[in-house]
């Protein structure tokens, strides 16, 4: 691309006029060079405030070949191609050219967890062209050096649509990252992984965090800090918790951006201990005073929230209310994951029937819920486990959950339990 002149140049290219989009159309499809771009987990769209076409920022960064960061920190995605660079953060109307402001008229957006940004602007900003064939919902993008093609009529091949929102796992054994982070980050990009839950072990040098965060972050994979146990529930422990969240403030502070941990993650399970039957509202409120502790040593770390809770935990009261205790950690975390272990969508005992409850009450408190799955073999029942089925059978089954949930605008995707599990799940019976 000819190096930007002039500031004037690029407020034409934002605020031209859009492409006047079908609004009824289904879906929008992109083509680079002849060669239809399948989005496995999140699709293109039109903006209805905008009329601009956006795309996830990852997979358009790799058509047009160029350089992407995405910096979780600071919510700001760098795309570059030499000599130009261009710096888009979410929720702005303006964005950094070569380092001057520009504004206009489509900021880049968090939509199922990917950044969305507008596909004409960018594309032209690193001398594309651009053609809109209104009668097929197309959008086809010419790169420099190429001649103009269009792909034929025929409709591309339809993406996995079961991981159209966020796609997580926990990763419990953090000694695998001495031996194992390409494997563990080309199975994460495979699968289109959003986050990694990892599980801190202190006794590992940063050095070997920083690389995998770094590797992770640059396929758009965050990774959270995970810890917890039942007895976190109780103040004998908060000195641990709270060296856990000191640890990992101390580790963010003294890394790149790039290499940082992009929230913490509380798996903390007091309703596993035998007190829990005996003694059920004094344990309650010892883990809602340490859920409060862990509010407070968070404050201004930057860092983001994330609870795992059973699915039943609505049924659940705080002590001396009707308010469920689901919804009372929803108020508190920025998202929860609902330990929804079940093999089966359908039924009373499903994964959807499980779900509901939370997912209504996260909707009503604007909060986000991740759905999860168990793929570890399980004392409580082969029911409660996707262990002893094929990989399809799974996929099957939250492809149905999807279709059923996916309504809720608190529905943030699925969480595979566990990495260590789920890469041994067997590939049979697809």
């Amino acid at each position: 691309m000819k190096k930007l002149q002039r500031v004037g140049l690029l407020t034409f290219l934002l605020s031209a006029a859009p492409f006047s989009f079908a609004q009824s159309a289904p879906q929008v499809q992109v083509a680079v060079n002849g060669e239809y771009v399948t989005f496995p987990d999140a699709l293109p769209y039109v903006d209805p405030s905008t009329q601009r076409t956006m795309v996830p920022a990852r997979f358009v960064a790799e058509k047009l070949g160029l350089g992407m960061q995405w910096n979780p920190q600071t919510s700001q995605v760098t795309l570059r191609k030499e000599p130009d660079t261009i710096q888009l953060t979410i929720g702005q109307d303006y964005a950094l050219v070569n380092g001057k402001k520009v504004h206009f008229d489509a900021p880049a957006v968090l939509r199922s967890n990917r950044t969305m940004v507008p596909l004409r602007f960018i594309s032209e900003l690193f001398d594309a062209r651009i053609e809109w064939l209104a009668e097929r919902n197309l959008v086809a993008i010419t790169t420099s050096g190429h001649a103009s093609a269009v792909p034929p009529a025929s409709v591309p091949p339809a993406p996995d649509s079961t991981w159209q929102h966020r796609r997580s796992t926990w990763l419990w054994d953090a000694s695998l990252l001495y031996t194992q982070q390409e494997q563990i980050i080309q199975f994460a990009s495979e699968h289109q992984l959003s986050a990694i839950y990892l599980q801190i072990d202190r006794d590992i040098p940063p050095t070997v965090y920083q690389q995998f965060i770094r590797k992770a972050q640059e396929k758009q994979i965050a990774v959270e800090a995970l810890e917890g146990r039942p007895q976190w529930a109780f103040p004998a422990s908060h000195g641990e918790l709270k060296a856990f969240i000191n640890w990992v403030r101390a580790y963010n502070a003294s890394v790149a951006a790039q290499e940082r941990f992009a929230g913490l993650h509380f798996d903390i399970e007091p309703y596993i201990l035998p007190e829990w039957k005996s003694n059920r509202d004094k344990i309650v409120q010892s883990w809602m005073d340490t859920v409060r502790l862990i509010e407070k040593d968070m404050r201004s770390s930057g860092l983001t929230l994330t609870l795992d809770i059973p699915f039943w935990l609505h049924q659940v009261k705080v002590p001396g209310t009707d308010y469920s205790l689901s919804a009372w950690m929803l108020e508190k975390a920025d998202a929860v994951v609902i330990m929804d272990y079940r093999n089966v969508a359908l039924g009373n005992d499903g994964i959807i029937a499980n779900a509901h409850p939370i997912l209504r009450e996260a909707a009503t408190l604007k909060k986000q819920v991740i759905v999860a799955v168990e793929t570890a073999p399980s004392a409580e029942g082969p029911h409660t486990s996707f262990h002893a089925l094929p990989l399809q059978t799974m996929k099957t089954e939250l492809q149905l959950a999807k279709e059923h949930l996916e309504h809720y605008a608190s529905f943030a995707g699925f969480a595979i339990h566990d990495y260590n599990h789920w890469v041994r799940l067997k590939q049979g019976g697809s």
